[in-house]
């Protein structure tokens, strides 16, 4: 008998919200990555607790998989046009509390993905970039391994 690798718990969402402090690294990372992978089959959004600015190292780091984000602005939560998700991934400490008490009221799956601050990283350009790749890489896996299915993992990028 074989089993199903995903609880019912785990099921693809049709709409998920990626939220972080600023919303200029990890949560448009995450909104990206899943956008050039699932499409129109996964509605994504991200956000911030706080206002943030775009950061360059992030359009780098994107542009090695052909995922443009230059022309991308950060918002918070406030500023979301949209008003349900089926799920919210957090990817700090702070976002995951503030999201905890949205689900209280919206009853929406929180999920916590715990995500380095990749700014913390000091040297040279391409160190601070390693960096950056790091958590963009990690993402990337943990999005195939939560949203994907057997025909989705070998994700090659997207075009």
């Amino acid at each position: 008998m074989v089993s199903d690798p995903k609880p019912a718990t785990q099921s693809r969402p049709s709409s998920v919200l990626f939220i972080c402090n600023h919303n200029v690294i990890r949560s448009p990372m995450a909104e990206a990555i899943t956008r050039a992978h699932f499409g129109n089959s996964i509605f994504s959004a991200s956000a911030g607790i706080r206002a943030g600015t775009p950061d360059p190292f992030v359009e780098a780091a994107m542009d090695e998989l052909n995922i443009d984000v230059h022309n991308r602005q950060p918002k918070t939560l406030e500023e979301l046009d949209e008003g349900y998700f089926d799920l919210i991934v957090t990817l700090s400490p702070t976002a995951h509390h503030v999201a905890l008490e949205m689900a209280h009221v919206d009853a929406t799956e929180v999920e916590y993905w715990p995500s380095a601050d990749p700014t913390v990283v000091q040297g040279s350009r391409e160190q601070m970039l390693d960096a950056y790749r790091d958590v963009r890489d990690r993402l990337l896996d943990r999005i195939m391994e939560r949203f994907g299915d057997d025909d989705s993992r070998a994700w090659k990028g997207p075009g």
